[in-house]
């Protein structure tokens, strides 16, 4: 049976309840109260103590978000040009033989000086050209128109090459060869005469250089069994062609205009088998006129 009790409420007043029943009415209600205002929390698993010991505390730190990727701030691609098509370098002339032409007036070898040995200097005597200037030494060879001195000058008698410095000139004629026919060596002719080539060049840029061909001899020279021979002047010739290609300088073959059907010198053109005659001379003066450079 439920008991009667006395109960004071706040105000002071008192008043008479019943325990039983109405207590377990009121507990059901707070219960009720109770469980309807507990916070929903959502279940968290355990997490691990840490190595430090289980009294640190923890602190539960939520996943970061994603990166965005970085905006793409190079812009729409842009078409790579198309490439330039190649261009092939010039090439230099494979053969530098002055071909044929118009004869010239001699007035065209006024600036031109006359360069080499005893040939040249039969050039100087008996071609009848009254024009340029020449320099020759007998026995004159590619080496010692560096260093010999041959030639009389206004600074005394000084090497070739040294007299060329101080004059004035749009072309040079060169023949020297025939004395260097006994060397060892036929590249070593080759060499000195590029060194030739290269002094003159540096001494007169503008000025150009031509290289003309060794002079045949003729068949009488030919069967003395000497160095002096057309066997040897032949390759002598292939040496100097090839070398103008090299330089870049014209090549005159003034061979040809007096050489017979027997690849020798025209008799009648030598008294000696190896200098040019007057009717010789006139020979090659013709050809350089018909070949201007």
């Amino acid at each position: 049976m439920a008991k009667r009790i006395r109960y004071k409420g706040r105000d002071g007043k008192r008043f008479i309840g019943r325990t039983g029943k109405h207590l377990a009415g009121t507990a059901l209600l707070l219960l009720t109260v109770a469980v309807l205002l507990q916070p929903a929390f959502p279940a968290v698993s355990a997490v691990p103590e840490s190595p430090a010991g289980p009294d640190q505390i923890v602190r539960v730190i939520p996943p970061a978000e994603p990166a965005q990727a970085a905006p793409d701030l190079k812009g729409p691609a842009v078409p790579e040009s198309p490439e330039a098509p190649e261009t092939e370098a010039p090439q230099a002339p494979a053969d530098m033989t002055v071909p044929e032409s118009e004869p010239v007036e001699d007035t065209y070898f006024a600036d031109a000086v006359f360069l080499g040995d005893s040939r040249t200097e039969g050039f100087h005597l008996y071609s009848g050209l009254q024009e340029g200037q020449y320099l020759f030494s007998v026995g004159a060879t590619a080496v010692s128109v560096f260093t010999k001195e041959t030639q009389q000058t206004v600074k005394g008698t000084v090497p070739m090459l040294d007299a060329l410095a101080d004059m004035d000139c749009g072309k040079v004629y060169i023949m020297l060869g025939v004395n260097e026919l006994g060397w060892p060596r036929a590249e070593l002719y080759k060499e000195q005469y590029g060194k030739i080539i290269d002094r003159v060049r540096e001494e007169h840029p503008e000025t150009e250089v031509v290289i003309q061909s060794l002079l045949p001899v003729s068949a009488e020279q030919e069967a003395k069994g000497s160095y002096v021979n057309n066997e040897r002047i032949a390759v002598y010739n292939e040496l100097l062609e090839e070398l103008a290609v090299e330089k870049q300088c014209p090549y005159l073959n003034v061979a040809e205009a007096v050489t017979g059907e027997d690849g020798c010198l025209k008799a009648e053109l030598s008294a000696d088998g190896v200098h040019l005659n007057k009717a010789g001379c006139r020979v090659w003066l013709d050809y350089l006129r018909t070949h201007a450079v």
